[in-house]
């Protein structure tokens, strides 16, 4: 078997037999049936084959191997196409912190193929998706990032979720948005948080 360079100059490792064909089916069969280097090789190599999207987000729901799912992650976020959104928006319902963080990652690095996406993540019927969407537009560089947290805070009705924008709002928002803090909370009158994070948010963005 051949031997490897390390980074040492001292260093030397055993290459890794990859145990099938560098042709995209080859690497989705690694993917899904190699040992743990063998498939996170077959994951970075699968960014080459934008086809192979819904492969890597599959993957994802099975891989118990952190190095894997990174690998997984980024070629998904280097293909950046509408399959790649469609195989990490799953991953937000996910019980996985792991998963829903990576996926959270990686989507924020699309926001031209998320955007479209953002309206209907916000109207999910679960809070939590919804959640995990407002901590999305926290990372996303998109031009209606601000407008997509007024809009939570003016018609969610679940108040984690509001409390969750007001939090991005207090790092991305601008002094235009004081009139929506000022009267968020009279939404939720039995919830001193909200008036509580309503007034530390607004303080943070009149200060900038």
């Amino acid at each position: 078997m051949g031997l490897k360079k390390t980074g040492s100059p001292d260093g030397l490792r055993e290459v890794v037999e990859r145990a099938h064909a560098r042709t995209p089916e080859g690497l989705v069969s690694q993917l899904r049936e190699g040992e743990a280097e063998q498939r996170r090789w077959a994951a970075r190599d699968l960014a080459e084959h934008p086809a192979s999207a819904m492969a890597l987000g599959e993957a994802l729901l099975q891989e118990r191997d952190s190095s894997v799912r990174q690998a997984a992650f980024t070629s998904l976020s280097r293909i950046g196409t509408d399959p790649a959104v469609n195989a990490l928006l799953p991953l937000l319902r996910s019980e996985d912190a792991e998963l829903r963080n990576g996926a959270i990652e990686a989507l924020s690095s699309l926001p031209r193929v998320v955007g479209p996406r953002i309206a209907a993540l916000l109207q999910d019927s679960d809070p939590d998706v919804r959640i995990f969407t407002v901590n999305l537009l926290g990372e996303l560089r998109h031009e209606q990032v601000r407008s997509w947290l007024l809009q939570v805070l003016h018609h969610d009705a679940e108040v984690n979720v509001v409390a969750a924008a007001i939090e991005v709002l207090a790092e991305v928002g601008t002094p235009a948005d004081a009139e929506a803090l000022r009267t968020v909370s009279r939404r939720f009158p039995a919830d001193p948080f909200i008036d509580f994070a309503a007034e530390m948010a607004l303080q943070r963005i009149q200060a900038n």
